[in-house]
């Protein structure tokens, strides 16, 4: 069994433009005489690696802690492609991904530096996808996110944004991507990670 960790680092990840940048404060120190070493956090919950539930975008969605959990644990297909998404483009990856497995193909994450259109984003939302991930810090355009934010999280789909997947070969795998049970949140920080059994 190969374990493949496809989460950035928290302080030194990337941050969509406009967020907050995670920040550790220490709050305590073993070498100052404390009884312990003691952290305190600072971030968005959109920072690095993470999840968007749909209350991120629509303010009668369900918030991250409403989200069944199944939707971000299971097999899932990683498929490369570079660039923008367009509808053909997302036609041809839900094709290869249900090719690969059809269980898999539910939850798809995308290798490389890609972006969904909103034609696209319709697409994925008619199939009735349970997650789409990719290694941007958003789906959609970077400084006009809203449409496909709207379509896919309109549909229900887990969004899993900044994960990262240079090692990870195309194929199937079981992913684990459960969210911080962060009430009442639009999002969560994860620690992403890929199985290849």
């Amino acid at each position: 069994m190969k374990i493949y960790d496809i989460s950035q680092e928290v302080f030194s990840c990337e941050v969509y433009p406009g967020d907050p940048s995670p920040e550790k404060e220490v709050k305590m120190r073993i070498e100052d005489g404390e009884v312990c070493n003691l952290s305190a956090l600072h971030m968005c919950a959109h920072n690095g690696t993470h999840v968007d539930a749909p209350y991120h975008f629509i303010n009668e969605g369900k918030t991250i802690d409403q989200v069944d959990l199944s939707k971000f644990i299971g097999y899932a297909c990683v498929i490369e492609h570079q660039g923008d998404i367009t509808k053909e483009d997302a036609e041809r990856i839900l094709q290869k991904a249900k090719v690969m497995d059809k269980e898999g193909a539910k939850r798809l994450l995308i290798k490389g530096d890609a972006t969904v259109t909103e034609e696209a984003a319709k697409v994925f939302a008619a199939d009735e996808l349970y997650l789409f991930g990719n290694e941007s810090q958003t789906v959609g355009p970077l400084m006009a996110p809203m449409k496909v934010h709207l379509t896919m999280l309109g549909a229900e789909i887990v969004l899993l944004e900044g994960i990262r997947l240079s090692e990870v070969p195309e194929g199937v795998y079981l992913l684990n991507s459960a969210p911080l049970n962060l009430g009442g949140c639009d999002g969560a920080p994860c620690r992403a990670t890929l199985l290849k059994l």
